[in-house]
């Protein structure tokens, strides 16, 4: 059932890394570790889980794990890397079954103009900001883009306008020219497969 405000990710996977202390916030520690995501085109999505320590022994595996959480952003003040640092945050953590999965259910308004483009071989590209309410007041700043006539239909939004989505969340290498030359860095981004209304894909 589709609620005014949707952050819910169902993720599939296999750790890559055991989990390590993050932080702690108000008293409760948190501990992060990565996820492989296969993909359909062979290469994997390899996605930061952020997790609080009653979960811990959960995500102790080298097998299949079965993640519910949300997509969460926060703001990196170290100066190094993104500026907004994209985590799955997870509430619930389960045995997997060894089947990929990789999903998530957004409904927010955006925070941003569209930035339609084409890419070099012609197809349609838009870029996309969701701002996702969370309670006491903050919000969730998500990166979104859209293909081919996702695209299209998205690009005429305006800022403010609510948009609820079916998609995935993917990880993508890039490089960054800096002082110290060129870097390879990790952007995190839900990848749209369909926009939804009234619980239903269009």
């Amino acid at each position: 059932m589709m609620t005014h405000n949707q952050n819910d990710v169902l993720l599939g996977g296999r750790p890559v890394s055991g989990p390590e202390w993050s932080h702690e916030n108000h008293g409760t520690q948190f501990y992060r570790f990565f996820l492989e995501v296969p993909r359909l085109s062979g290469t994997p999505d390899i996605l930061p889980v952020l997790l609080p320590e009653a979960l811990l022994d959960r995500a102790d595996s080298q097998e299949s794990l079965r993640i519910q959480g949300q997509l969460r952003s926060f703001n990196n003040r170290s100066g190094v890397g993104n500026k907004l640092v994209l985590t799955v945050y997870a509430t619930d953590i389960q045995p997997g079954t060894g089947e990929p999965c990789n999903q998530i259910l957004l409904t927010g308004s955006l925070c941003k103009l569209p930035i339609f483009r084409r890419t070099p071989l012609g197809r349609n590209i838009c870029d996309l900001m969701l701002a996702v309410p969370r309670r006491y007041g903050r919000a969730d700043y998500l990166p979104v883009i859209a293909w081919g006539q996702l695209a299209v239909r998205t690009s005429s939004l305006g800022v403010g306008d609510s948009l609820s989505l079916e998609g995935r969340v993917q990880s993508r290498a890039y490089h960054k020219v800096t002082d110290n030359g060129t870097e390879e860095r990790i952007a995190y981004e839900v990848s749209m497969m369909h926009l939804l209304e009234d619980d239903t894909p269009l």
